[in-house]
């Protein structure tokens, strides 16, 4: 087995990186072999992260028992939950990219001979995802696990998300002040990443599809033991895929990558998948379009229920049998040759698990609805793509037709609501919070929680060039693709235009003929930049459209 940690520990041309190592307490024998890198996103400031330090320690035991020499270094890991709503929400998506580029920088200039990825939160798993891509080594994604579900509130388990709800009940008087603060010290009794199915546990599940991921490991709780077994036997397998060389590549592919959208299709998973998917492919160089993407969503039934759809958590979609279940579910669909981190095939693997009896799991013939988890749309309004969530959309919504109330950020749509502004029939236009325009596509995810709490989630609408967190319901199309700060329609809309959403035809549309929007485009005039220095200055100059993954080009 020929290691790459070789190329720069040999003597006596590299006794110097040996000293190095050696000055931090290494032997002989731990420069003897594979250097397993461990990218740790711990933090004490980020719930979904708080338990990897622990975790860490797992897999450091997993890699010594199966003969390797563990070295562990840091990643940065922003929280959603604390960042949204605010200006500190414009570096969430942003930070994807640096992720990416720190693990791809220590790994690369270090010479280790595989690496070990832990991370739980939205972006993180992404951009973890995207560096073992694009270094091509021997990588495993490792995650936290999913959070308990919270107290009981509006008749299901509470959330994180459940204090915005909460908010606009107050407001309107549905609850008190006691009740709001309860909800404060009860909706989130543990670590971990939030515990509905939001772009966290969407991407835990879509790395256990691409089978980089150890089966049926995504959806273990943060505060099982079973975690941290877990975690020993990712140390152990990624001694063992060096030793084969089963490197990212082999992994990461258009077999995988068609999987993980199958199936993030069949959970009903994050819309914020639209973005990392096709960025992670980017990486592997696999070309991936929308339209391919929307194809493999509308012919994928909608099997798993949970919460924001329904009322169940991770917690218990993990009881249910997990991503093994729903991957044996809609098999027939599936690659079922790819390669996972085992050694084995996506059906090898499989064979491995047995059905459980599930109310929250269906099979193909019996699905939740008839149309998909997830829906890529198509229109005037979105000439290059936009996409949608149906398993968190009432069936009576599928279309909605309404007048526009545009709003060129989040915080003036927030405030418009907080206000009283918004009436039953409403469209609101949330614009210049696409990857330029915001710069960094905020989550447009309390503006939806606030429409709830007001009592108008199923009876407004919200369009946006920004994104949603994957904890959303109500009627909501994000991504739409060409965002406003490149001259897309959505830049365009007027107040009281009539906007068309049709999500079983795939199709979002206003009623304003080619000839006005040529002439209302011809009198618009492109916005300065937001934010032109610093790390959101560049980004905002190398990003691309939503509807490419919202990478950077040069």
């Amino acid at each position: 087995m020929g290691l790459r940690s070789q190329e720069i520990l040999k003597r006596p041309r590299w006794s110097k990186v040996r000293s190095l190592f050696k000055s931090m307490g290494y032997s002989d024998l731990d420069l003897e072999r594979p250097i397993i890198g461990i990218a740790n996103s711990w933090s004490s400031l980020v719930s979904g992260h708080y338990n990897l330090k622990q975790v860490a320690e797992y897999v450091k035991q997993g890699i010594l028992q199966a003969g390797g020499t563990p070295v562990e270094f840091g990643v940065i890991g922003a929280c959603d939950g604390i960042a949204s709503g605010h200006e500190g929400g414009k570096y969430i998506l942003p930070s994807r990219e640096l992720i990416a580029g720190s693990v791809e920088t220590m790994v690369q200039a270090h010479r280790l001979d595989g690496v070990v990825m832990l991370g739980s939160c939205d972006k993180i798993i992404p951009g973890m995802l995207m560096a073992a891509a694009r270094v091509d080594l021997p990588a495993i994604i490792v995650n936290g696990g999913p959070a308990e579900g919270g107290c009981g509130f509006d008749g299901r388990s509470s959330d994180i998300t459940s204090i915005s709800e909460a908010l606009g009940m107050m407001q309107s008087e549905k609850i008190d002040e006691t009740a709001f603060h309860f909800l404060e010290d009860n909706v989130m009794p543990s670590c971990g990443s939030c515990s509905f199915l939001g772009t966290a546990n969407s991407m835990a599940c879509a790395a256990e599809a691409l089978g980089i991921c150890l089966p049926g490991t995504s959806t273990i709780p943060a505060t099982r033991s079973e975690r941290l077994r877990a975690s020993q036997k990712a140390g152990h397998t990624i001694v063992n895929m060096v030793k084969n060389n089963i490197t990212s590549r082999m992994l990461i592919n258009r077999k995988s990558i068609d999987n993980a959208v199958r199936v993030n299709a069949a959970i009903g998973g994050s819309t914020n998948i639209a973005l990392h998917i096709p960025a992670i492919a980017c990486e592997a160089e696999i070309p991936v379009d929308m339209a391919h993407f929307g194809e493999l969503c509308s012919t994928t039934p909608y099997i798993a229920k949970m919460n924001p759809a329904g009322d169940l958590n991770m917690s218990d979609f993990h009881k249910a049998g997990g991503v093994p279940a729903v991957m044996k579910a809609i098999l027939p669909l599936l690659h079922k040759d790819s390669l996972t981190v085992t050694g084995k095939s996506v059906e090898e693997n499989l064979s491995a698990f047995s059905l459980i009896d599930s109310k929250m799991i269906r099979s193909m013939d019996a699905p939740w609805n008839g149309i998909g988890g997830l829906a890529v749309l198509k229109g005037n309004l979105a000439p290059d793509t936009a996409v949608t969530k149906p398993a968190a959309i009432h069936p009576d919504m599928y279309r909605f037709k309404g007048g526009a109330k545009c709003f060129d950020s989040e915080e003036e749509a927030n405030q418009a609501i907080l206000n009283g502004a918004i009436q039953a029939g409403d469209i609101l236009v949330i614009r210049y919070e696409g990857p330029k325009g915001g710069p960094g596509m905020r989550e447009m995810a309390y503006a939806m929680k606030l429409l709830y709490g007001k009592g108008l989630a199923l009876k407004t609408a919200v369009v946006t060039d920004g994104r949603f967190s994957g904890t959303n319901n109500g009627c909501f199309v994000g991504h739409v693709s060409p965002e406003a700060a490149q001259g897309g329609p959505i830049a365009l809309i007027k107040d009281g235009d009539i906007i068309d959403i049709d999500i079983r035809n795939g199709r979002l549309d206003i009623d304003v003929g080619k000839q006005e929007l040529a002439e209302r485009f011809r009198v618009w005039k492109k916005p300065k930049p937001k934010i032109r220095t610093g790390f959101l200055g560049v980004y905002a100059k190398l990003v691309s459209s939503a509807s490419e993954g919202a990478v950077l080009k040069t």
